[in-house]
């Protein structure tokens, strides 16, 4: 067996290698020469920028656990009014991008938006002194607006959680004379804790990566400051050095999150068939939990998405049908490839793990999914390093071969957009894959090898018919996150070449969104997918 494996074997460990050369080339470049601008910028903003993005991650994660645990816990116990509408509207937020949201907020917030113009004409007010209205250019601005797009990563965990839960726990504290309200607080949250920390755990990795909503809104944070220091300063190292620095404070945080319940063991389930029906709230309580439910999904995501139709329908006469359907065409080109390539490097990994007989099998699964922890912006950084490196190698070997320089036909092209999506989705291929497999009893594999079936008629005839829907998933999911991805599309694209995320951050940042509404509607679609199967398979698994 060991012999036969021996190709993907190799095959793994050389792409799990290539996939973490970019993190490699981020702490190597770190080291370089940086001409002082690193030590001007420590000297100067990196401690606002620090504190900016110190404030934005606690920010985003309190307002979202505001917002997504007690959504999860009605949506879990108790029936209220189109709660089977709800319990997937409530994730579909999660489609919207910040920097759409915020662009709508901001125009509707604004001294010349509806709000602030209703109000001035019922109250005879005439200037901006004379009362206080919100300013969504701010902080405070960027976490609201973030913390309404992420909220459903802790709503969709919570939610699960409150409905694995055994319910002869909650019965045993209510007959003990705990109200509701404190059999929650005592009983339900601290055993949802694990699901609510990964939960805030991807909220403020997502929040510490943004790069959309904060650049327009004008809030200066680490991310931010990768981009000015590589674009403004043409300082690469300096910006390898800020990139280095929010890698270890990302390392930091997800290891703290899971040092922080290693010992925490959960051992009671509701496995019973017989479920309890949910609670009907009556009075005053039934008309709360309606309103701060359907108030969440209007406001995170049924007021942006009616303005995005407005726009698209007063603009469509100005819209530029020729860019729409020439960025179009390269975002779906482009995902497209992105999702066979994770998909190949996913099969690879997840069947050298399953064939192999030691615990090193696991090894290139797990280094192959570090991409996805890294911010775009930051990834981008090292996909330019690494492939800049290997652009000048190669050409320096040409031309020692008298071929001539060939140009940065790495770097500069599409190759580096795509090395960057594979670089970071394909963590998503490989849990899909792996989810799949782990389902495929390991008795198929020993009958097929008691029956004479090699190595490559075991994954043709058996393993890959079992798993062709995770695969197909894995597929979907990589395809749907390349669209949507700004921050290293917005930074490795070639020139005149535009994705349907940059050409609609584009017009958003020019302040001119509504001749892109389309595009952005087209983005939010697509993201709607991914969301939609998710939701179904939790409303499967626990039916």
């Amino acid at each position: 067996m060991s012999e036969r494996n021996r190709f993907l074997k190799t095959s793994s460990w050389m792409l799990s290698l290539l996939l973490v050369l970019p993190i490699i080339a981020i702490f190597y470049a770190s080291f370089g020469e940086s001409e002082e601008v690193f030590g001007h910028l420590m000297s100067t903003v990196m401690g606002t920028y620090t504190i900016n993005t110190a404030l934005l991650v606690v920010g985003t994660v309190f307002l979202s656990i505001l917002m997504g645990i007690p959504s999860a816990w009605l949506m879990a116990n108790y029936a209220i009014s189109g709660d089977r509408w709800l319990q997937w509207a409530l994730v579909l937020p999660l489609a919207m991008p910040s920097y759409i949201v915020g662009y709508i907020y901001t125009d509707w917030f604004d001294y010349a938006g509806p709000l602030q113009g209703l109000l001035r004409e019922w109250m005879g007010w005439t200037s901006a002194t004379q009362y206080w209205f919100p300013d969504l250019r701010t902080l405070l601005g960027a976490c609201f607006v973030l913390s309404l797009v992420l909220y459903p990563y802790i709503y969709l965990l919570a939610r699960a959680a409150f409905m694995e839960q055994s319910l002869t726990l909650t019965q045993s504290a209510r007959l003990l004379g705990c109200s509701p309200l404190q059999s929650f607080f005592r009983i339900s949250l601290p055993l949802a804790r694990p699901a609510i920390a990964i939960g805030s755990s991807l909220v403020a990795m997502e929040a510490i990566g943004d790069f959309g909503i904060v650049s327009y809104l004008s809030v200066s944070t680490l991310t931010t400051a990768v981009y000015d220091t590589w674009l403004g300063y043409s300082n690469l190292n300096a910006a390898a050095k800020i990139s280095a620095i929010m890698l270890v404070v990302i390392f930091i945080l997800i290891s703290s999150e899971r040092y922080s319940r290693r010992k925490q063991k959960l051992f009671s389930q509701n496995s019973s068939p017989d479920k309890i029906a949910k609670v009907h709230l009556q009075g005053g309580f039934k008309l709360a939990a309606v309103l701060w439910c359907w108030v969440l999904f209007i406001l995170a995501f049924l007021a942006p998405l009616s303005q995005l139709i407005f726009y698209a329908w007063t603009y469509h006469s100005t819209s530029s049908i020729v860019d729409f359907a020439q960025y179009s065409f390269n975002s779906l080109y482009v995902s497209a490839i992105a999702a066979v390539v994770a998909l190949i490097i996913g099969l690879t990994v997840n069947l050298y793990h399953r064939l192999s007989v030691t615990v090193w099998g696991a090894v290139p699964a797990r280094v192959s999914s570090l991409g996805y922890a890294m911010p775009g912006t930051v990834l981008a950084i090292g996909v330019l390093i690494f492939l800049t490196s290997a652009d000048h190698f190669i050409n320096d070997v040409a031309e020692e071969f008298g071929f001539g320089r060939l140009g940065l036909f790495l770097s500069g092209t599409m190759f580096a957009l795509l090395t960057a999506f594979v670089v970071r989705f394909s963590a998503v291929a490989i849990g899909s894959i792996e989810s799949s497999l782990t389902k495929v009893s390991p008795s198929f594999d020993m009958a097929a090898r008691t029956l004479g079936c090699n190595v490559r008629g075991m994954i043709l005839r058996i393993q890959l018919p079992l798993i062709r829907r995770g695969c197909l998933i894995a597929m979907l999911l990589v395809f749907i996150e390349s669209m949507k991805e700004l921050n290293a599309a917005i930074l490795l694209r070639p020139f005149n070449f535009e994705t349907l995320a940059t050409y609609v951050f584009n017009y958003a940042s020019d302040e001119h969104l509504e001749y892109a509404a389309s595009s952005a509607i087209l983005l939010v679609m697509v993201g709607l997918v991914p969301l939609i199967m998710i939701n179904r398979s939790l409303e499967q698994s626990h039916a």
